[in-house]
């Protein structure tokens, strides 16, 4: 079990949550600067944002046809 402390470290308070929604909200444009994972799209990848989850992940549908979400924290896209 988690505690408190590291929860908070895990997911971004709510406040930040809604940061990110303002400021990626849904049909922005968006390109593929990094992202931690084997199956990710190649660096550079455009794709239209669907949504901001409660996690603050950026929810993506990539013109490749990859769906993976831009992770809090961990990968990053910006907006075109």
């Amino acid at each position: 079990m988690y505690n408190k402390e590291v929860i908070d470290m895990m997911f971004p308070k709510k406040e930040i949550v809604e940061k990110i929604r303002k400021e990626y909200p849904k049909g922005t444009r968006v390109k593929l600067v990094r992202m931690d994972d084997f199956q990710a799209p190649p660096i550079g990848t455009l794709g239209t944002v669907i949504g901001v989850d409660d996690t603050g992940s950026i929810m993506v549908s990539w013109d490749n046809g990859s769906s993976l979400n831009v992770i809090y924290n961990v990968d990053k896209c910006i907006k075109i």
